[in-house]
C-alpha cells in the first residue's frame, strides 16, 4: 500500500508525519499475491499431474498476467510456449511456483534468485517432515532466497488464491469468490473444504492462502499483509502450530485494532509434560497459554469447525455491533428458549425491550405473545406479523443485534417470510441473523436470506453463539485499550533492579537455581510488593530472638536452598505462641527435614509474625510456556490450589487495565470485589501488584518460575505471606533465555537530559498509561505548530479522541517506538510531556519513518535535535537500513538538523516536501 502522508517533522517538532494506510503500497508480498508474471516450474500435460493442475488454474482463470511454463524438454504445454528454464525466458518474472519434487527445490530457488524473481510459492512436499535430509534442504533454500530477498511461501502449500485479481495459484478444483475475508489455512485439505462450503454459501475471499511448512513466510508476515489490504475486512486463520510467536502476537495486536481476527486451532488437547519446581508452572498449561496470547491480541478463538465457516460468513456480511444486547423473534417458544441458553450460557445479554417497544407490540400482536424477550410472535404468525414486528423491535435502542427464527408450522410460509425479512439486511450498526429450522421445506428461504446477506443458520442455538462471537471479537478488543492507571512507583526512583540482580548474581555463582524464601521475598520487596516480615535463624536461640522482637504468635518455616515444597517435608510450624513453641518447632522441622530427605538440606528456619487469616487466599506467579516464553498466572490460592484450579494466564508484560481483565476471568474476582455484601479488597492495589510482578518478570530474564502463594488479600491489606523463585540452570546462557513474546518496556532507552536553560528531563519510551500526559500535551500546542504538523487544522477534541490516541500510546516497540520527554514539573508535582518523537517501522522493506512533535514554550532548545539523534540509535539498533522523513519546504531549521545527523536533503515536486534520507 501506499502511503498517504499528513505531515512532515519541523526543527521545533511541529509536524510529524504519520502514516495512515489508504491503498497499494509497495509490499514484497505483492509478487505473490498481485503478480504481473508467473513462471510454472515443473508445468506438464500429464493428467492429473499438479503441474498440470496449477498451470490449467492459471489459464483458466486470467489474473491479468503471463504465465511462463518451465519443462526441460516439451517446446509447449497445454498450447502454451513453454521454457528450459528461467534464464531462457523473455522477460522477467515476479512469482515463480515450483511443483517438482523435493530434492531439485534447492537448485530452482538459486536460479530464482540469480534471475530477480521476487516471490516463491513451492507446493513441493518431502523437506523436514521427511526427516533430517528433508531439513537439511529447506536450510539450503532459505540460504539461498536471503540473498536475494526472496520470499516464500511454503513447503507443502496448496497454493494462492486472490479472488479479486483472479489469480488461482493453486491445485484446488475451483476458484474462490471474490469477497473481503482473508483466509488461512495450515491444513491444505481444510482449504479445500473450506473452498467447497465457501461457493455454496456465496461467501467471498479476498485471499486465500495455504501457508504450508512456513519455511519462510509465516503467520505474522500474512496477518500484516492482509491487515493494510484494502480489499480485506476481517482474517479467518486455521492453525495447527505458530512458529515464530513474537511475529505472530505483534502482527494480530497491530490488525485486530481496526479488522477481527477469527481463528481455530487444532491439537488443543495436547498437554505439555514438564517438570515443574512451582505450583504455576504445574499449572500452566499449553493451550491456557495460547488462549491467553490470542486475547492480549485480540483474536477471536472459536471452538469448532463449523464456528469458523459461519463466522467467516457473518463478518462477511454483517455490521459490528455497538454491544451485546441480542433480541430473538421467533414463531416458537423453544427454539427461543435455545437460542437463550445458548446466549447466555456463552457470557452474552438478552435485550430489555423499551417500554415503547413494548407498547407498540402489544398493539400489533395477539395477547398472548410473550411480553418478553425472546419475542414469541406466535405459531400463527405469517410474513406480515413477521415484518411488522421487525420494523417495530429493529427501531428500539436497547437492541444491539437481532435473531430472526422461524420454525415451519401450519400458517408459516417460510419463502414468503424470507422475502419480508431481507428488507431487514442493512441495518447501520445492528447486525441481523436468522435460523430457519427445517429441511426442504425451508431451503428457498434460506437460499433467498444468504442472498440478501443475512447469514442463516440450521439451529438457533448456533446463531446465538455467533452473534456472541461477533459481539467477542469486538469487546476483547475494545477491553484491551482501556486507559490505564499510571502505576505507582515503590519509591522515588522506581523498583530496585540492582538488587534483584545482584541477588541473582550471587545465587548463580554460588551454583544454585532455587532462592530461600527470604531471597524471593527481597525480590518481591524490591518491586513494592507487600511481603509479610521475615528473618533467618540458624539456631534456636536465634529463632527466639526472632520471635521476642516481632512479637507472638509466630510462623517457623524450612530455610534451605535445595527444597523448595517445605510442607511436603514437614517444614512448616504455625502459631508459635512462646519461646518453648518456638524451640520444638526449630527442632522438630530440623528432624523431619533430615527424616525426609537429609540433614545436608536444613540450614535453619525464617520466623514469621502470624498474620491472622482475615482474607483471601490468592496465588500469583509465573512461568514458562514452550512457545510464548514467560507466562503470568493468578487465582485463588493456598494449599489446595490445584484442586480449585480457579486461575487466569496472562503475558507480561501487564498495564492495570490488562491486570483487571486477567483478574475478572477468575471465580474469586467476585469475591475479591465485595460479593453478597462483604467489604471488598483493594482491587486498585492489586492490579498494581500483579503490574510490578509482570515487571519483575520481564525485566529479569533469569527467573524461571516464581509462586507468590498466598498472598492474603483482604478489605485492609495484601501480603505475601510465601515465596518461591527459580531461576534457570547453568546449562542456560544470556544468549539463549526465553524471551517474552510481547516485547516488554524498553527501559534501556529511559535516559535523563538537561535542556539549556538547565532543567532536567527524561527521554523514554511511552507508555499505554501516557495517554492523560498526551492529552495534557495537545492542550499546550498552538494552531501554528497543529497546522504545520497536519497541514491543516484539526480541533483539538479530534486529536485528544481515545481511539486515536490508541495508535500513540498503545505500542509493542517492535513495530513502532515513539519516545517522549517527561518533565517532573515542581511548580505543579506533576509530571507533563513536553516533546514526542515516533519511529514508525515498514517491516516489509527493513525502512522506518521518523516523527517529531514538541510543545512551543519548549522549541528551539535542542529537544527535536535530540529526539532524533535517540531515534536515529533505536534505528540502529534494530538494523533498520533506511530512515526517512518528510519536512515542510520553508522549515530550514529542520533541514538544518537532519543535515547536520546526516540526512541527505532533496526536494520532491510531487509532495511539494522535503524529503530526508539517513542509509543506516
Amino acid at each position: 500500500m501506499e502511503r498517504k502522508k499528513t505531515g512532515g517533522p519541523s526543527l521545533s517538532g511541529r509536524s510529524t508525519p504519520t502514516t495512515v494506510f489508504r491503498y497499494k503500497r509497495h509490499h514484497p508480498l505483492n509478487a505473490i499475491f498481485e503478480p504481473t508474471s508467473i513462471a510454472v516450474i515443473g508445468a506438464t500435460e500429464e493428467a492429473g499431474s499438479v503441474g498440470r493442475t496449477l498451470l490449467w488454474n492459471l489459464i483458466s482463470t486470467p489474473f491479468g498476467g503471463t504465465v511462463f511454463p518451465i519443462h526441460p524438454t516439451r517446446p509447449q504445454v497445454l498450447g502454451i510456449k513453454a521454457y528450459q528454464n528461467l534464464a531462457a525466458l523473455p522477460q522477467h518474472v515476479e512469482l515463480a511456483v515450483i511443483t517438482t519434487p523435493a530434492p531439485p527445490v534447492p537448485g530452482i530457488i538459486a536460479e530464482c534468485v540469480a534471475a530477480g524473481v521476487k516471490g516463491a510459492i513451492i507446493l513441493s512436499a518431502g523437506f523436514k517432515e521427511s526427516g533430517d535430509a528433508g531439513a537439511q534442504m529447506e536450510q539450503q533454500i532459505l540460504e539461498q532466497a536471503r540473498r536475494g530477498k526472496l520470499r516464500i511461501i511454503g513447503t507443502n502449500s496448496l497454493g494462492v488464491m486472490s479472488p479479486p485479481t483472479g489469480l488461482n495459484a493453486t491445485i484446488a478444483s475451483a476458484m474462490a469468490l471474490p469477497g473481503q475475508i482473508g483466509f488461512i489455512s495450515q491444513s491444505g485439505a481444510l482449504c479445500t473444504a473450506v473452498l467447497d462450503w465457501s461457493l455454496r454459501e456465496r461467501v467471498g475471499f479476498s485471499a486465500f492462502v495455504s501457508i504450508g511448512s512456513m519455511m519462510d513466510v509465516d503467520w505474522g508476515d500474512l496477518i500484516d499483509y492482509l491487515g493494510s489490504d484494502p480489499q480485506t475486512t476481517s482474517i479467518v486463520l486455521y492453525l495447527e502450530t505458530l512458529g515464530n510467536a513474537r511475529s505472530f502476537l505483534s502482527a494480530a495486536r497491530e490488525v485486530a485494532r481496526s479488522k477481527p481476527i477469527i481463528l481455530l486451532k487444532a491439537g488443543r488437547t495436547m498437554a505439555s509434560a514438564r517438570a515443574a519446581m512451582s505450583h504455576t508452572g504445574m499449572l500452566a498449561g499449553s493451550q491456557e497459554v495460547f488462549e491467553a496470547a490470542c486475547r492480549r491480541s485480540g483474536i477471536l478463538i472459536v471452538d469448532r469447525l463449523d464456528e469458523l465457516f459461519s463466522m467467516a460468513e457473518v463478518l462477511a456480511t454483517q455490521p459490528r455491533p455497538r454491544g451485546p444486547r441480542l433480541t430473538i423473534i421467533t414463531n416458537a417458544g423453544g427454539p427461543g428458549v435455545l437460542a437463550t441458553d445458548a446466549l447466555l450460557s456463552a457470557g452474552g445479554t438478552l435485550s430489555a425491550l423499551s417500554p415503547q417497544t413494548q407498547t407498540a407490540l402489544d398493539q400489533l400482536l395477539p395477547a398472548p405473545w410473550s411480553h418478553g424477550n425472546p419475542v414469541d410472535i406466535l405459531g400463527d404468525a405469517d410474513p406480515e406479523r413477521y415484518a411488522r414486528s421487525l420494523a417495530i423491535i429493529t427501531q428500539d435502542p436497547q437492541s444491539d443485534g437481532f435473531l430472526v427464527i422461524l420454525t415451519p408450522q401450519m400458517m408459516t410460509n417460510p419463502t414468503v417470510t424470507a422475502e419480508q425479512v431481507k428488507q431487514f439486511a442493512t441495518l447501520k450498526g445492528k447486525p441481523i441473523l436468522a435460523s430457519w429450522m427445517g429441511a426442504a421445506e425451508v431451503e428457498s428461504g434460506k437460499a433467498i436470506l444468504l442472498q440478501a446477506g443475512i447469514p442463516t443458520f440450521a439451529y438457533p442455538d448456533t446463531a446465538a453463539r455467533a452473534f456472541d462471537y461477533l459481539w467477542r471479537s469486538i469487546s476483547t478488543v475494545q477491553s484491551l485499550y482501556e486507559t490505564p492507571l499510571p502505576l505507582l512507583e515503590t519509591n522515588q526512583h522506581g523498583p530496585d533492579r540492582e538488587v534483584v540482580a545482584m541477588i541473582i548474581a550471587t545465587a548463580r555463582q554460588s551454583g544454585r537455581t532455587l532462592l530461600t524464601e527470604g531471597e524471593s521475598k527481597q525480590l518481591l520487596a524490591a518491586y513494592g510488593i507487600p511481603v509479610v516480615e521475615t528473618r533467618m535463624a540458624s539456631s534456636e536461640q536465634e529463632a527466639v530472638a526472632c520471635a521476642e522482637t516481632m512479637g507472638y504468635p509466630v510462623v517457623l518455616k524450612l530455610w534451605s536452598e535445595t527444597i523448595t515444597h517445605k510442607r511436603e517435608v514437614g517444614g512448616v510450624r504455625l502459631s508459635l505462641s512462646d519461646a518453648d513453641a518456638v524451640r520444638r518447632a526449630y527442632q522438630s522441622i530440623a528432624m523431619a527435614v533430615r527424616d525426609h530427605v537429609g540433614a545436608e538440606h536444613f540450614l535453619g528456619v525464617t520466623v514469621q509474625p502470624m498474620v491472622p487469616q482475615d482474607g483471601y487466599e490468592l496465588i500469583l506467579g509465573s512461568s514458562l510456556d514452550p512457545q510464548f516464553g514467560p507466562i503470568l498466572l493468578f487465582g485463588a490460592g493456598g494449599q489446595w490450589v490445584e484442586v480449585s484450579q480457579d486461575r487466569a494466564l496472562a503475558l507480561p508484560p501487564l498495564t492495570t487495565t490488562l491486570a483487571r481483565r486477567m483478574m475478572e476471568q477468575t471465580h474469586v474476582f467476585q469475591a475479591l470485589a465485595g460479593a453478597h455484601g462483604h467489604p471488598p479488597v483493594d482491587l486498585d492495589l492489586l492490579e498494581q501488584v500483579l503490574v510490578r510482578l509482570s515487571y519483575l518478570v520481564s525485566e529479569h530474564r533469569w527467573i524461571k518460575e516464581m509462586d507468590i502463594n498466598p498472598l492474603l488479600a483482604s478489605p485492609d491489606r495484601l501480603l505475601a505471606l510465601d515465596a518461591r523463585i527459580v531461576l534457570h540452570g547453568p546449562e542456560m546462557g544470556e544468549e539463549t533465555l526465553p524471551r517474552l513474546a510481547i516485547r516488554p518496556y524498553p527501559l534501556h532507552y529511559a535516559q535523563p537530559w538537561t535542556l539549556p536553560n538547565g532543567i532536567p528531563v527524561m527521554l523514554r519510551p511511552i507508555r499505554p498509561e501516557d495517554e492523560p500526559l498526551m492529552v495534557q500535551f495537545h492542550h499546550t500546542l498552538s494552531d501554528e505548530s497543529v497546522y504545520s504538523r497536519w497541514l491543516h487544522m484539526i480541533k483539538l477534541s479530534q486529536r485528544v479522541a481515545h481511539e486515536r490516541l490508541i495508535g500513540i500510546c498503545f505500542l509493542d516497540y517492535d513495530r513502532e517506538m515513539a519516545l517522549v520527554v517527561d518533565y517532573d514539573n515542581p511548580a505543579t508535582n506533576q509530571h507533563d510531556i513536553v516533546g514526542v518523537g515516533r519511529i514508525i517501522k515498514d517491516h516489509s522493506a527493513n525502512e522506518a519513518e521518523f516523527a517529531l512533535l514538541v510543545a512551543d514554550q519548549y522549541q528551539h532548545q535542542g529537544l527535536g535535535s535530540e529526539l532524533l539523534r535517540r531515534l536515529i540509535q533505536f534505528s540502529r539498533d534494530e538494523h533498520i537500513q533506511r530512515l526517512t522523513g518528510d519536512i515542510l519546504a520553508d522549515n530550514q531549521g529542520m533541514q538544518a538538523v537532519c543535515k547536520k545527523l546526516g540526512f541527505r536533503l532533496w526536494y520532491s515536486q510531487e509532495d511539494q516536501l522535503m524529503k530526508a534520507e539517513l542509509v543506516l
